[in-house]
């Protein structure tokens, strides 16, 4: 029994219709050499045309095409090339010769002709068409021998064609953008990575002169390498190989980014199965060489992608391992720190996977947006994006991202950055520079304008317990709620870049959250505040006093970006910071439950440094009499002083003061100002 979907041509050429014009001396009798080049072009092309696999298809289409130039009218050749642009790159172009095979011969393939046209039409978002061609391809199944197989096939197909009709009957308002020379060529460029902040891309090619210089044999194409490129001043540079420390002779491709661009995750071929997930860690300015992540993840099935969360707990990864949904699903796996490994690997269950693929997972750092592609729910032809939000704990529903991001043909690995409303995925379309190419996304939404400009009205240190943000309306899922800060931490007096730990504190929970490192030549780090607590961040290095910033985001914040250069004093006399994570209530001296993870801290740089004594120092805006500051101010620091000496500091390296408002550090003629100055401070006096 033949199968409609990979029988796709008979065998046995069938007779030609006078429609067809053949390629003999009685068609073409004064042009004898032109006759035989062309004859000679069609035994090449069906050289690859007869053999497996179809990958090479695309190989029969330069000798099929100048056959054409000769003689456009043969329904056979039409047939051929149709065919194998179908299987090509150029999809879309598939369409006129199959319609011409057909208008000049009906017959010459009865039995696939109406799925070849469905499939011609589908993929250039004909839905009506496409419909109808399917529907007599239904026809043949059921008068010939039945076939299930191709039978499920086609009713697929015929479900996403409505699909596509209803998705495609309101657009998304985008812009869609080539990335440009310096990333795109005319070989394939694919899976983008982003870095949150966007100021860095990696993808997979497959360029000439390779890794290894080797071509696959499966569709005669370079292996895959794996580049990278950064944005400077919005400008992305040459992209460049990543080098031999990733890269080897076989394929290495782009799996996942940490969302601070320091852990790279990259798909690899083995000799145990399909491919493995391995990590690359970017350390002293270079990648390091890949290692495997744990048996939970990887293992003898085919595993492919995967994406970080912020704080570094959570993995979710794709794999076809057995008892999924069906195909590829998405996995998720805790990291266990007391056995500095990943646990046991859960699926995401039915509500995202579907009996179909799942792909290219990417996790907003947001915490909140899961985003990957799918075969399965209401995609309008293989692979569309979709996204699914976490609510209290469980995943919801995927909803399709729209045409025309999506599109009928395969539409893999999308990162969308900090802001929400921009996003990377790799297409084919007509401005490209001959293959897949590197696309941004912008999504269009409502103008808005910021309630708030300055950082500062972030910065905590205040008797109040919450800071207001702007809160905006959300244009659909083009928003994110979450704060990205950035910046570099250097040295108070020299300015040179400093390697520090950054922890990003619940102050709720005292508990550490994440921890961030600061690159050791630069000092640029990058940290992630999603919405809905009241985070501490400590910076702390060797022999400096560490440095503490506070921001309090409620949920329905607005993403923003800020830069902040954080610098860090040495521990010397004289030296003094500011506690911005102690907190009072108002108008009182009683501290605050959310102080505990920064008096944790001061009381072990104090016990760590033996040979300083420290002045707790409590300060307050100019609201108000001298004498009621002074007094508020003093027990406040006193409060402090008492809790470190019940926590185990000795009482003779402790003394407090209170200075009122006579040691302003900011205006007092501004709510931000006079926030600055109700603070507590420590200072270095022996």
């Amino acid at each position: 029994m033949r199968n409609a979907l990979t029988l796709l041509f008979l065998s046995a050429a069938l007779a030609i219709s006078a429609q067809s014009v053949p390629f003999d001396k009685s068609a073409f009798p004064n042009d004898k050499e032109g006759l035989k080049n062309a004859v000679a072009e069609i035994k090449e092309g069906d050289k690859i045309f007869d053999r497996e696999p179809k990958s090479y298809f695309n190989l029969a289409v330069p000798h099929y095409q100048r056959a054409y130039d000769f003689n456009p009218n043969n329904a056979e050749l039409n047939y051929k090339l149709g065919v194998c642009l179908l299987h090509s790159t150029y999809k879309l172009q598939a369409l006129p010769y199959i319609k011409k095979s057909y208008a000049a011969h009906p017959n010459y393939d009865p039995y696939s002709i109406h799925y070849l046209l469905g499939r011609a039409h589908h993929l250039n978002s004909n839905w009506d068409q496409a419909l109808v061609e399917y529907q007599k391809q239904l026809d043949v199944l059921r008068r010939d021998k039945p076939d299930p197989e191709a039978y499920e096939t086609i009713r697929k197909y015929i479900e996403e064609v409505k699909n596509g009709q209803k998705l495609t009957a309101t657009e998304e308002r985008v812009w869609i953008d080539n990335l440009g020379p310096a990333i795109n060529s005319p070989a394939p460029e694919y899976a983008p990575l982003i870095s949150t902040d966007e100021s860095l891309i990696i993808i997979t090619a497959r360029r000439e002169r390779s890794t290894g210089g080797l071509l696959d044999e499966a569709d005669n194409l370079p292996y895959e390498d794996i580049y990278y490129s950064r944005n400077k001043g919005g400008d992305w540079t040459p992209l460049t190989n990543i080098g031999e420390n990733v890269n080897s002779s076989g394929h290495d491709a782009s799996s996942g980014l940490s969302p601070d661009g320091k852990t790279l995750f990259v798909y690899k071929g083995t000799s145990r199965n399909n491919g493995d997930i391995f990590y690359s860690r970017f350390e002293n300015g270079m990648w390091t060489k890949p290692f495997a992540l744990g048996n939970s993840v990887n293992s003898s099935a085919h595993e492919t992608s995967a994406a970080l969360s912020y704080d570094g707990n959570e993995l979710y990864f794709i794999s076809d391992r057995e008892g999924g949904s069906g195909g590829k699903d998405i996995y998720v796996a805790q990291w266990d720190g007391r056995k500095n490994e990943w646990g046991e690997a859960r699926n995401l269950g039915p509500t995202v996977n579907s009996s179909y693929d799942e792909d290219g997972v990417y996790l907003h750092p947001d915490g909140k947006t899961l985003y990957f592609s799918s075969r399965g729910h209401n995609s309008m032809g293989g692979n569309d994006i979709f996204y699914t939000e976490k609510v209290r704990g469980q995943w919801q529903t995927p909803v399709n991202i729209g045409h025309p991001v999506n599109t009928p043909d395969d539409d893999v690995f999308f990162s969308v950055a900090a802001d929400g409303r921009t996003a990377y995925y790799s297409s084919i379309r007509e401005d490209g520079y001959g293959d897949k190419d590197i696309y941004r996304i912008t999504f269009l939404g409502p103008e808005k304008q910021p309630v708030l400009n300055v950082e500062e009205q972030l910065l905590a240190g205040s008797d109040k317990k919450r800071i207001d943000i702007p809160v905006q309306s959300e244009v659909k899922i083009r928003t994110s709620r979450m704060i990205l800060l950035k910046g570099t931490v250097i040295d108070d007096k020299t300015n040179e870049p400093v390697s520090a730990a950054i922890d990003l504190i619940d102050n709720k929970t005292s508990g550490v959250v994440a921890t961030f490192e600061s690159d050791p030549s630069t000092g640029a780090y990058l940290v992630m505040l999603p919405a809905g607590r009241n985070y501490g961040l400590n910076v702390n290095a060797e022999k400096y006093l560490f440095n503490s910033l506070n921001f309090d985001i409620p949920d329905t914040a607005v993403y923003k970006e800020f830069y902040k250069v954080i610098r860090l004093k040495r521990i010397l006399i004289g030296e003094s910071i500011v506690l911005r994570n102690i907190f009072f209530d108002y108008n009182a001296f009683s501290i605050r439950s959310e102080s505990e993870a920064e008096l944790e801290r001061l009381k072990n740089l104090i016990l760590e440094n033996p040979q300083i004594k420290v002045e707790i120092s409590g300060h307050t805006d100019n609201v108000g009499g001298d004498a009621y500051n002074d007094e508020l101010s003093e027990n406040r620091a006193k409060a402090v002083v008492d809790h470190l000496k019940a926590a185990g500091v000795p009482a003779d390296r402790l003394i407090y003061a209170g200075y009122g408002k006579s040691q302003p550090v900011a205006s007092n003629d501004t709510p931000e100002g006079r926030q600055e100055n109700r603070r507590t401070e420590f200072k270095i006096i022996e």
